[in-house]
Order: C-alpha cells, then sequence, then structure tokens
C-alpha cells in the first residue's frame, strides 16, 4: 500500500515510519511542501492509496477538501477542525471519498472510554460528581485536547447532568498525554487514568486506521476501527456476555 503522510512533526514522523515497519511505501509532505494544500493534485493523490493527515487544525481543512474532492481516502489525526465535520463528511459522502478520524487513536485510550461509559452507567444517580485533567506537550495547540472532550462526551451520553463541569488543562514540556477521570462522592472515590508514555501508540493506530480505510468509501470514527478489530465485543464469546457485563470464563 502505498501511503501519504501529511505532516513532518513529531508524530508525523513516527507514522511514517511506523508505516514503512509494517511494509507500505510511504511518502511525507512538510508544510514548506504543502502550503495551502497546493502539492495535492489529483494526479499525484492518484499514486496513494490513502492520505494520513497530522497536521494542524488550519492546514487540515484545506488538505481534507483537495484530498475528498478527488475520491482519495484520509485518515486524521489532526484535531481541533470538528466544527466543519458535518461539511467533511458530506464531501466525503459525495464524492465516494473515505474519511477516517478521532480525538485519539491509542488503543489503550479507546479502552478507557468504555471504562468511562460503563462507570457513568454504573454510578448515575448515586451521588458521584466528575472531575477531568489533562496534560499535553506545550506545542500542542488545542485546549482542552480533543481526548479530554470526548471522555467529557462519553460521560455525558449516559448521565447528562454529571458531565457538566470544565476540564482543567495543561501543558508541559514534551509530555506525551495525559488524561485522569475522577468520580467524587462523600464516601469514596473513583479515579480512570490513561498515560501515553510516547507517541507510538497514537502512530500504530493511524496506520492501523490506513489499513482499515484502504477498502472502505464513507466517514468513520477510529471507534469503529476499535470496535471491529479490538473491542470486547469482537474479542469474547457470546456466551461471556450477561447483561452487556462482561464476567469471566
Amino acid at each position: 500500500m502505498r501511503i501519504l503522510v501529511l505532516g513532518h512533526g513529531k508524530t508525523g514522523k513516527l507514522v511514517a515510519e511506523v508505516a514503512a515497519q509494517h511494509g507500505h511505501g510511504v511518502h511525507v509532505l512538510d508544510a514548506k511542501e504543502n502550503q495551502n494544500a497546493a502539492a495535492l493534485t489529483p494526479p499525484f493523490l492518484s499514486t496513494f492509496d490513502v492520505v494520513i493527515d497530522f497536521t494542524t487544525p488550519e492546514a487540515v481543512i484545506q488538505n481534507l477538501r483537495a484530498c475528498l474532492a478527488t475520491g482519495t481516502r484520509v485518515v486524521v489525526g489532526t484535531t481541533g477542525w470538528y466544527g466543519k465535520l458535518a461539511e467533511m463528511r458530506g464531501l466525503a459522502e459525495r464524492k465516494s471519498a473515505g474519511l477516517l478520524y478521532g480525538t485519539n487513536f491509542s488503543i489503550g485510550v479507546q479502552v478507557m472510554m468504555e471504562l468511562v461509559a460503563a462507570m457513568g452507567t454504573a454510578l448515575k444517580g448515586a451521588g458521584y460528581t466528575y472531575s477531568i485533567e489533562e496534560t499535553h506537550h506545550t506545542s500542542k495547540l488545542d485546549s482542552p485536547s480533543g481526548t479530554a472532550l470526548t471522555i467529557q462526551d462519553t460521560l455525558a451520553s449516559v448521565d447528562a447532568d454529571a458531565a457538566k463541569f470544565e476540564i482543567v488543562a495543561k501543558r508541559v514540556g514534551d509530555a506525551s498525554g495525559l488524561h485522569t477521570l475522577e468520580a467524587r462522592s462523600e464516601a469514596d472515590r473513583i479515579v480512570v487514568t490513561h498515560e501515553a508514555f510516547s507517541r507510538r501508540g497514537f502512530a500504530e493506530g493511524a496506520v492501523r486506521a490506513a489499513e482499515w480505510l484502504s477498502s472502505r468509501s464513507g466517514c468513520y470514527d477510529f471507534r469503529d476501527v476499535f470496535s471491529q478489530c479490538f473491542g470486547a465485543e469482537k474479542a469474547l464469546p457470546a456466551s461471556s456476555k450477561v447483561g452487556g457485563i462482561i464476567t469471566p470464563q
């Protein structure tokens, strides 16, 4: 498979490295080579199976318009652009292109989202209040992180009233990503935390997403990849699920 990586920052470089390790042909474009998406012409894009974007919230929209208009399949790891998601989804559908986005491509974070949903459901009406704190590197442009907002949205999907709080966002050095959800009552507290030790988990997830999207068109969230390829519903036999709870074998 031929993969075009847009963005030559730390994550983009690692995505290119991981894609090559997976046996794919890789070409990387940095910001200077692709100002205003000028390099993304139809003849150039036709030489690639999938494009992976790890650029900026400003650049990604121009990149998406150029790619999706030609029916190209695009995986977007950039966050902070979701105000334009409906527009980009519509373009992908009209042009029979592929669009796969996600606030976090880490498999561990997807597991955390399942835990958040389960915890919110179990504690609804039990007198718990919630808080979220996230820490990222100083060069991260969006604050709070897309992952933190997704944690909040996941909680709100099962208990809308419990999710009405501000997120504490910190930017420290070269931190790869730390997200903590705390549920606190007068009697105790429950903490769910995901800490990324490096960007490699995001890069691995993005390449897996590209492999998954290469044979599809339409618009998808990375959770679709996770649920079909890695999720508990996929991994465990039906006999182990009782009333929606995974039980030990």
